[in-house]
């Protein structure tokens, strides 16, 4: 019988191994069908690669544990922060489609902003553990996010508005989590949803983005174009899907589907009951990972467990969410199953911290 530790690795085996054989049945179509100058299997041979990285980070997490995670909170967070600041500099940060949010290294590509999640994620957990309940003022907790501030100004800058948006759900649910009260933080959202609905009434941008969300048809020749096919993949699997690599929205219909849509692909060849089987997987992981949190009386470890399984599980909402379109599109991948190293190594050492928490008890 496995241990409540060992039951987080075995859902993510599943869901790894499912993304690679889907990462490689939408990649090598992809470059089949539009005949790129590059080997078919060289996008599988990147997340392989980035897999043992993630390997390696999981077992750093899991080794260094969560209570030395926490004593070197100041260094990680100012160490990402500068792996940030490097990513706006010419000749360092990488640019596609008009954002710079990589940094060159060989032929794989490290993206900081992920990596900064689970620095707010360790400087919370640290901190409110360590102020417990001392939180006076709505000054006092704005003092404990400033240390922050120039991370989030770091990433809006590249840009990244869908990462940002993650960060500032992520700090209100630990500043739930670590039991602030209401007043502080949720004031400020507040405000935020305020000018945020000022924002979309007037703001001409605002509003095209919007009628993109509603009416992406309106737009296929633009920001339309992916949420529009992505809904045309998902729809057309049915119950049993039309087969393993004989998806037809991948023949460039659906570009790039490997990163953000890599599920609508995998929907529309494995169907509706491929979907249940991969919801099922990720409602594993999240029922094995809450079970190591359950009953946790040291607050430090709960705060910090909590963070990482709400980021997990949150992106993983958003993600699907999108693909659906129920939501607009936000930029997020699947974790651990779509395209994208720079998340699966993060979150592999996010996992390696949960692993030492559940090990610890």
């Amino acid at each position: 019988m496995m241990t409540a530790p060992n039951r987080l690795l075995t859902p993510l085996l599943v869901l790894f191994l499912l993304g690679l054989l889907m990462i490689f049945d939408t990649t090598s179509a992809e470059t089949l069908d539009q005949r790129l100058d590059r080997p078919i299997a060289l996008p599988l041979v990147k997340q392989l690669i980035f897999a043992i990285l993630a390997l390696g980070s999981g077992w750093i997490g899991a080794k260094l544990g969560w209570r030395r995670f926490l004593e070197y909170r100041w260094a990680f967070l100012m160490g990402v922060t500068f792996l940030l600041l490097l990513v706006l500099l010419p000749g360092i940060g990488k640019s596609v489609n008009g954002s710079k949010r990589w940094i060159q290294i060989g032929f794989l590509s490290l993206q900081p902003s992920e990596f900064f999640k689970y620095a707010v994620i360790c400087w919370f957990g640290g901190e409110f553990a360590r102020l417990c309940g001392q939180l006076k003022s709505f000054f006092s907790y704005i003092r404990l996010l400033n240390p922050l501030i120039p991370g989030l100004f770091l990433i809006l800058m590249e840009p990244n508005n869908g990462t940002v948006f993650v960060l500032v759900i992520l700090v209100l649910a630990l500043s739930f989590l670590a039991g602030v009260p209401t007043r502080y933080w949720g004031i400020p959202l507040l405000v935020a949803t305020l000018i945020g609905g000022f924002a979309l009434a007037l703001l001409p941008y605002a509003q095209r983005r919007i009628e993109t969300y509603l009416h992406p048809e309106h737009d296929l020749k633009g920001k339309g174009h992916q949420p529009y096919q992505a809904r045309i993949a998902a729809g057309s699997g049915g119950v049993l899907g039309r087969g393993p690599g004989k998806s037809l929205q991948k023949l460039s219909y659906l570009p790039e589907a490997q990163n953000d849509y890599i599920v609508a692909i995998f929907a529309e060849e494995w169907g509706f009951m491929g979907m249940t089987l991969l919801l099922a997987t990720y409602l594993t992981f999240f029922i094995a990972a809450l079970s190591l949190l359950v009953g946790l009386e040291n607050r430090a470890p709960f705060l910090l467990g909590g963070g990482i399984l709400f980021l997990i599980s949150f992106q993983t909402f958003m993600n699907l969410g999108v693909v659906s379109g129920l939501l607009p599109p936000t930029g997020l991948n699947l974790p651990f199953f779509s395209q994208g190293g720079s998340s699966l190594v993060a979150n592999a050492f996010g996992v390696g911290i949960l692993y030492d928490i559940g090990r610890a008890q």
